[in-house]
């Protein structure tokens, strides 16, 4: 094999390590093969690329390097003490990159691929079990990575590209995100069994003004909702206590802790009562949002299809 010039310029030792990566990955499958077979005629044969194309990339990745890779002899080379160390790690890498791209393969397979798909804490406990189990009667073998989470941090997972799909409340109004609404759930003031309220079936939210909340934390869009329903209502909620699951919430009031809007329970629960809120109107709309122009996998494809086709009727009745 001859060494053949290049016009492009050697690495300095100071340049990028990413400029190095970007200079030698074309070659390192070339390498590889010339190391298997200690024949560049018969691992271009191999390879199905021109003998004269791996003589080139091979002086090249030498020069490159700074270093000799192979000892020629005649129409055979032999890999040299820099090359035996160079392979090692070069077929380790390589072997990293087909396992990912096996496992990018396996998820975007239409039978068994899978769905990163993310929810709110109020929907975790009867809502999505029984969408996923709706949905693996016709799709038994997809899998799903699931997150559950508030709502904004689940879109901030969404843009980076962690998930394909999430369920959340309030429906997002953003240019690179697409919505669609699916259902909506009725709002409820909770408040102790003992409370002077707790004799009512309807109440308006104004007349809750002097009560204390307890809320969910800012940034949930639960809460955003009950503070927007507060102000419509002509206060602002004095706040008690701010914490992270509905259920939690509804412990608290149990407790006498103060009084929250929430969803209804997936089970009634003892020490607390539920009140129909009459004005203003208490709801909260359910939606589906994934990151706009991002191509579908054909499980996402067929997940995200069913969910849209399921609205109106995505919560339990």
């Amino acid at each position: 094999m001859v060494h053949q010039q290049s016009s492009q310029p050697r690495l300095s030792p100071s340049s990028d390590t990413e400029d190095m990566a970007l200079l030698l990955a074309p070659r390192l499958a070339y390498f590889a093969g010339v190391a298997r077979n200690e024949h560049v005629t018969r691992a271009a044969q191999e390879m199905n690329v021109p003998q004269s194309t791996l003589s080139r990339a091979m002086a090249r990745l030498e020069q490159d390097l700074g270093v000799d890779l192979f000892a020629r002899h005649g129409r055979t080379v032999s890999l040299t003490t820099a090359g035996r160390t160079f392979l090692a790690s070069v077929e380790r890498a390589l072997g990293e990159v087909e396992r990912a791209a096996e496992e990018v393969r396996a998820d975007a397979d239409p039978a068994t691929g899978k769905v990163a798909f993310g929810f709110l804490h109020t929907m975790g406990a009867e809502t999505v079990p029984g969408l996923l189990h709706a949905f693996r009667a016709d799709h038994p073998r997809v899998r799903f990575s699931l997150v559950q989470n508030y709502g904004e941090a689940m879109l901030e997972r969404l843009r980076a590209g962690e998930l394909d799909l999430c369920l959340t409340s309030p429906v997002p109004d953003a240019p690179d995100l697409v919505a669609r609404r699916l259902d909506e759930q009725k709002l409820r003031l909770v408040v102790p069994a003992d409370h002077r309220l707790a004799a009512r079936r309807r109440i308006r939210l104004a007349e809750a003004s002097d009560e204390t909340f307890v809320t969910l934390e800012p940034g949930y869009g639960l809460r955003r909702i009950t503070d927007d329903l507060c102000r419509e209502a002509g206060f602002k909620p004095r706040i008690a206590f701010e914490g992270e699951e509905a259920e939690t919430l509804r412990g608290l009031v149990a407790a006498g802790l103060g009084v929250a809007l929430l969803p209804p329970p997936t089970v009634p629960r003892p020490g607390v009562v539920e009140l129909t809120v009459t004005a203003p109107r208490a709801a909260r709309e359910i939606g589906v949002a994934w990151l706009a122009d991002r191509p579908d996998t054909p499980p996402v494809a067929a997940f995200k299809k069913f969910l849209l086709s399921r609205r109106g009727n995505l919560l339990p009745a």
